[in-house]
């Protein structure tokens, strides 16, 4: 197998946002030739696909600026502050969005969603034995939580009509594991 590793040469930020760093990098390619590779540097996320007793889950829906329009989503959030653990970024992006708790989360993956200029990971839970918590949006964040049948917002997904890719992960990771944990059971 041949190494395919690209070696940073050197670095020049181009940005340094609220939420994302931008980075021009010089790389050394595997032929030895060099060139250059623009990148965003992001703190990473957790996604949680809620799982009530029904069948039921909760999307939120919310605008989003860059397509300039609103899509239905599974409730996520960034990392906060560096070393913060994905559980309890999906624990307290799970109560901010929707104003649902859980009292366990399970890991079901971890996707990076835009690898050709992005360092993002996405880690995905599913969240169980749901209870009321309190809704608790930031500043300027405006979303409205829609309850869905899971199969019905899987099939959805797979259709191409929720085209968050994201929310696609997080719910074809969420039916995989929901489909061993029925077969183990």
């Amino acid at each position: 197998m041949s190494d395919l590793t690209e070696a940073q040469l050197s670095t020049e930020q181009l940005v340094d946002g609220v939420l994302l760093k931008a980075f021009r990098d010089e790389v050394r390619l595997p032929d030895e030739r060099t060139s250059v590779r623009e990148w965003i540097d992001h703190p990473g996320a957790s996604a949680i696909v809620p799982v009530f007793e029904d069948g039921q889950t909760l999307l939120v829906r919310q605008f989003r600026y860059p397509p300039r329009r609103p899509f239905l989503e599974v409730p996520a959030g960034k990392m906060d502050a560096p070393g913060e653990a994905p559980e309890d970024v999906a624990a307290r992006e799970l109560e901010e969005e929707t104003g649902w708790c859980a009292q366990r989360f399970e890991h079901v993956g971890t996707a990076y969603p835009c690898i050709g200029y992005s360092n993002e990971r996405i880690h995905v839970f599913t969240a169980h034995g749901l209870e009321r918590g309190t809704q608790a949006l930031a500043d300027g964040e405006f979303v409205e939580v829609v309850a869905v049948d899971f199969e019905e917002a899987l099939a959805r997904a797979r259709g191409g009509d929720l085209q968050d890719m994201k929310m696609v992960t997080a719910l074809v990771y969420a039916a995989a594991h929901l489909n061993e944990s029925s077969a183990a059971s």
